[in-house]
């Protein structure tokens, strides 16, 4: 249940996880300024939300996850070259400073500004059937934004194919896998119900200042050079650890190895 409502979004929120659907299943989820503007804000919602401590994103029905902007979405831009207004850039959450963990689930097709927000996860649950590709330059545009989200998630020739032949390929589920695109590839319909499942054991298993401390010390490490990241690392620490005595508590409650799955 939630109190929270959207033209463009179905949220749903239980037992600490938060299930963000992008409904715009007449236009492939294809986001306009409107979609944009209300995940961003829900973003910024959820950073003061303290019943929710992980959340899954995913689209509406199984032919797409999101399509990227809608085509008749009509942006205004600034004379200036030197100038863009993209909506995309708000839909990431972490565009919004949400340190709380996003799991992607895939059901269809991602392509183009889909990567805006799945460049911003922590990882992604991707169904057999879901396809990437980016079709930006088969229409006479570059891929810029989404290129260098792209790039921090998989080899740069996997990048280049997928960016240089547009719409004359699409990316598998499996292939995004074996190249470290996908987290995980499961059968048709179940990546909402496997991104909720690991999400439900984040919640279970895991403290939420010790969760939000490791997100901003992954993306601490991505984004940053090896120095600056490390400089940053005894600060996180301090921030996101529990006190001694209460970390002795968990080790004593939750015998070792207790609720691991192999994968």
């Amino acid at each position: 249940m939630s109190d929270l409502e959207f033209s463009t979004l179905q949220y749903r929120e239980r037992d600490g996880v938060a299930r963000v659907t992008l409904h715009r299943p007449e236009r492939l989820n294809a986001f306009d300024l409107v979609m944009a503007d209300e995940i961003h804000s829900l973003w910024k919602t959820l950073r003061h939300r303290d019943s929710v401590r992980c959340v899954v994103v995913t689209g509406s029905g199984d032919r797409a996850f999101c399509t990227g902007i809608d085509r008749d979405a009509r942006v205004p831009q600034p004379s200036s070259p030197f100038m863009v207004d993209d909506p995309g850039i708000a839909l990431g959450p972490k565009s919004a400073d949400l340190w709380k963990p996003v799991i992607a689930a895939v059901n269809g097709m991602a392509c183009g500004g889909a990567f805006y927000l799945l460049g911003e996860c922590e990882f992604i649950i991707a169904a057999e059937h879901a396809t990437f590709f980016d079709p930006h330059v088969s229409y006479g545009m570059v891929p810029a934004y989404e290129a260098v989200h792209l790039a921090q998630r998989m080899p740069h020739g996997e990048l280049a194919r997928l960016a240089l032949l547009g719409t004359a390929e699409r990316m598998t589920a499996r292939r995004a896998h074996e190249i470290g695109l996908v987290s995980e590839v499961v059968p048709d319909n179940a990546a909402l119900a496997t991104a909720a499942e690991w999400a439900a054991r984040v919640v279970a298993d895991s403290e939420p200042s010790a969760v939000e401390g490791t997100v901003r010390a992954i993306w601490a490490a991505r984004e940053m050079a090896k120095g600056q990241a490390l400089g940053l690392a005894p600060h996180l620490v301090r921030l996101g650890n529990l006190g001694a005595e209460r970390q002795a508590e968990l080790f004593r409650e939750r015998p070792r190895g207790e609720g691991w799955r192999a994968r």
